[in-house]
């Protein structure tokens, strides 16, 4: 593993680990008056504030927790217990995309391993030993929701550790900072949460990488997983085929997160996030549509109630060196892993050169200041 790698790598684990140790440190009775996007934010029940220009009514939704923002303005337009914490379930592959995308090269190819192709369920059904294509990887991982995809694509960083640190470590940039991801897949573990904050700051993040749309937005595709064997692939987001102006989202559900959500779409050049978290099932997409109807109309009218911070920048990059993944083999194949490229937008993994101290030091500075919030 090429030195320059090895810092930011040691950072990611070091944030990752004090983030997940901070899951069960005593839980504060109440987000602090200054959560991160405003004070208001800090509220628990509905948070909207219509002012005096006749703004619609915010619709009811079945969903424990939401946040409807523009992304353009960044502008929370109305939430409810926006940093509360919940299982993100699925919702957390966007967060598992915006992470790895800058990184890894998308024609290079990654041999599936045996965790990749145990986890349960997989979706896709990769086969050990055989070697997948990352652009297809990524497909799969944002269409059908491949389970087994999110774990080859995170171990392509170099290993599954050092992808879930990536990962964590991408949230902590973007200010996700109650986001904590155990599997990229967003599997039930060991007390994974996130926010409905923190999911729209990561959708915004998603609609700067066009690479991200591309594959977000694949309606139909099929993914060959083996010489032999061919499955399709459908994109189980159905708001991109029933909603007006909508450009990507994501859905998630296990029995511990219920329904999760994330939904944009754009009209009349604004911009709009939708997250929910915590729905009854089937009910995240109707729900989802209720809100950015009701966003679209009230964008303008309503007084904004906090704001979608901008990401942490790091300092200015110095020259980096390729990475290969330790599961693509040397010969044959491209890197897994590349150079970071200066138009990839601002993702911590998209630009080099930290010192490894610091980077330490930031890591620190950012696992202590996080709110000591804690859902179960």
């Amino acid at each position: 593993m090429p030195d320059w790698f090895i810092p930011r790598a040691a950072l990611a684990v070091a944030v990752a680990g004090l983030a997940t140790a901070a899951v069960t440190a005593p839980a504060a009775v109440a987000a602090p008056a200054g959560a991160i996007g405003g004070a208001q934010l800090s509220g628990h029940g509905v948070i909207v504030d219509y002012g005096s220009s006749g703004a619609p009514k915010l619709p009811a939704v079945k969903a424990s927790a939401f946040v409807i923002a523009d992304a353009g303005t960044g502008q929370v337009l109305a939430a409810k217990d926006p940093h509360g914490w919940y299982r993100p379930a699925s919702t957390l592959k966007v967060l598992t995309a915006v992470s790895l995308i800058p990184l890894l090269n998308p024609n290079a190819t990654v041999v599936a391993s045996k965790q990749a192709t145990s986890v349960a369920p997989d979706v896709v059904g990769l086969i050990p030993g055989h070697a997948y294509a990352i652009s297809d990887l990524f497909t799969a991982l944002l269409t059908i929701s491949a389970n087994d995809a999110a774990v080859a694509l995170a171990q392509a960083a170099g290993s599954f550790g050092k992808g879930m640190a990536v990962i964590n470590a991408e949230a902590r940039h973007l200010q996700a900072d109650d986001t904590v991801a155990v599997e990229p897949n967003g599997l039930d573990g060991p007390r994974p949460h996130t926010t409905p904050n923190d999911m729209a700051l990561i959708a915004r993040q998603a609609l700067r990488l066009p690479a991200f749309l591309k594959y977000d937005q694949t309606i139909t595709a099929k993914f060959s997983v083996s010489k032999k064997k061919s499955v399709p692939l459908y994109n189980q987001n159905s708001l991109l085929t029933s909603y007006p102006g909508a450009i990507g989202g994501k859905i998630g559900w296990t029995s511990a997160a219920g329904a999760t959500y994330i939904g944009m779409a754009r009209r009349n050049g604004v911009t709009l996030i939708v997250t929910l978290l915590h729905c009854p099932a089937l009910t995240e997409v109707d729900s989802a549509k209720s809100l950015l109807n009701w966003g679209f109309a009230a964008d303008g009218k309503v007084t904004p109630v906090g704001t979608l911070v901008s990401a942490v920048h790091p300092a200015a990059p110095a020259r980096t060196r390729s990475v290969r993944s330790a599961t693509t083999p040397a010969v044959g194949r491209r890197a897994a892993a590349r150079p970071p490229a200066a138009t990839s937008g601002p993702s911590v993994l998209a630009t080099a050169g930290f010192s490894g101290v610091g980077m330490l030091a930031a890591g620190l500075g950012f696992a202590y200041t996080r709110r000591q919030r804690g859902r179960p």
